[in-house]
């Protein structure tokens, strides 16, 4: 998956969210802004081509008001960029770098 269409997603407004996202989202404190901030600043850690219905990807990121790391797991149609859900990794899943699994 390329970033680059992902971001062009953002700036255009072609951003789709799951009810999922949305809920979740909000259960951790994690706000819209940051999950835009993640995938226009942030780097693709993991790629799920085949992830149905549409290829995804994990992003890893930043959230705007304190610095805190935050994934964003994001789907791509071609034409939109689907948020799937967005969390604050925990060290218990991965190294100290947030970027690779234990």
């Amino acid at each position: 998956m390329n970033i680059e269409e992902l971001r062009k997603c953002c700036k255009t407004n072609k951003i789709l969210w799951s009810t999922h996202a949305a809920s979740r989202i909000q259960q951790r404190g994690i706000l819209r802004i940051d999950v835009i901030n993640c995938i226009m600043n942030g780097e693709i850690i993991e790629d799920y081509p085949t992830d149905y219905p549409h290829p995804s990807c994990l992003i890893f990121g930043h959230n705007m008001m304190n610095d805190r790391v935050v994934h964003v797991v994001a789907g791509y149609d071609g034409d939109n960029v689907f948020i799937i859900t967005a969390y604050y990794p925990s060290s218990e899943k991965f190294l100290d770098d947030f970027k690779t699994r234990r």
